[in-house]
């Protein structure tokens, strides 16, 4: 079974909706998350629609961390994942998605990229 992102064929009172009768379409695929965890880089490319492409990072070891005394970007080991907002259980995991806590070199550093969108971690020192 596909992964569809279009409308349900119940309403949220539990009734269906009459409209329905068609098979999903193609534009209406959707996909797993990327759940990008802290490892040796590992990156994947979708294809999407008018042959845009898209860069799924499935590990990082390293995030783009910009310190705001310094007003300087650095490339910093990450250490392990502190908070996550998305999912508690992803702190457990390592996972990184976006506002995501994570410790690095320097100390913690909040994510502002979505890894799992744009293919890199971007960060900011937060202490």
């Amino acid at each position: 079974m596909a992964i569809s992102q279009r409308r349900a064929r119940r309403k949220p009172s539990g009734g269906r909706y009459k409209t329905i009768g068609r098979k999903e379409k193609h534009y209406e695929l959707g996909r797993l998350p990327a759940y990008t965890g802290i490892g040796k880089t590992r990156k994947m490319q979708i294809r999407g629609r008018s042959d845009n492409r898209k860069v799924r990072l499935l590990a990082a070891e390293k995030a783009n961390v910009f310190n705001p005394s310094t007003k300087k970007y650095e490339q910093l080991t990450i250490k392990t994942v502190k908070q996550n907002p998305a999912n508690r259980h992803f702190v457990r995991r390592n996972i990184i998605t976006k506002g995501t806590v994570v410790e690095t070199e320097k100390g913690l550093a909040r994510v502002t990229s979505r890894p799992g969108q744009s293919g890199a971690v971007n960060a900011v020192l937060i202490s």
